[in-house]
């Protein structure tokens, strides 16, 4: 699997996979904008020349924006997605961002448990967002600070 940042040739295979992916996909047209505008950051997927999977977003002062994250059929369930948001991850931070957002269909468990396992906690809903009326969970992850650990307080013990 080879991970790389978008050309805009890639775009027009991105659009048709994106296709594929979603009920309420984003069109050519949205793609081509958001790749020119200021702080795009794109990351794909290829096997052996075929884009498999991407994810991309906006990273502008100090927050990022993952907009969108998609990966093919028979590709799924083998860590593509989480290789995506690493590079999405690590583009932010180098464009300085603190903070990395999302929003997720509150009905698309298989993402809210992939965006969990990647660091990410839930902020809030934002009713009726997408345009079939479902709610959004806004997801956040906080950029090179240290993760809760789920185990234990993470308090040191008192010294004696």
């Amino acid at each position: 699997m080879n991970y790389r940042s978008w050309t805009f040739k890639d775009i027009l295979k991105i659009s048709e996979l994106e296709k594929e992916c979603f009920s309420e996909p984003w069109t050519y047209r949205m793609f081509a904008d958001a790749f020119s505008s200021k702080g795009f950051v794109g990351v794909l997927a290829e096997d052996e020349g075929e884009i498999v999977g991407y994810a991309c977003g906006t990273a502008m002062f100090e927050t990022a924006e993952i907009d969108d994250v998609a990966v093919a059929e028979g590709y799924r369930r083998q860590g593509i997605a989480a290789a995506l948001l690493g590079a999405m991850e690590r583009e932010s931070l180098a464009l300085g961002a603190e903070t990395l957002l999302l929003e997720v269909r509150v009905s698309n468990s298989p993402a809210m448990r992939l965006y969990l396992k990647e660091g990410f906690s839930g902020l809030y809903a934002r009713p009726r967002y997408y345009p079939d009326g479902e709610d959004a969970l806004v997801m956040r992850k906080l950029l090179g600070a240290p993760q809760v650990s789920r185990v234990g307080t993470g308090r040191k013990k008192p010294e004696k």
